[in-house]
């Protein structure tokens, strides 16, 4: 009496963010560091001094140049 094995399926979708988008976040990380990298339209807001915002401005702007990034979740 075997035992039936289960197979884990494997999603189609590769990566879910493109080279793009982690240059764009690499970029971004690089400006708060800097201390450069500001919140709000056009860098009108305060200076970003936490690493997720870092992230999701650099998402954002990958976004925006049409990079492969994932929606934005609804909250």
């Amino acid at each position: 009496m075997a035992a039936t094995k289960k197979r884990a399926t494997k999603k189609a979708s590769g990566r879910r963010y493109g080279p793009a988008a982690g240059k764009s976040v690499e970029s971004a990380m690089e400006r708060r560091k800097k201390g450069t990298l500001r919140s709000g339209k056009g860098g009108k807001g305060g200076v970003v001094k936490s690493r997720e915002q870092a992230i999701a401005i650099g998402l954002s702007e990958a976004r925006k140049k049409g990079a492969k990034v994932p929606k934005k979740r609804s909250s």
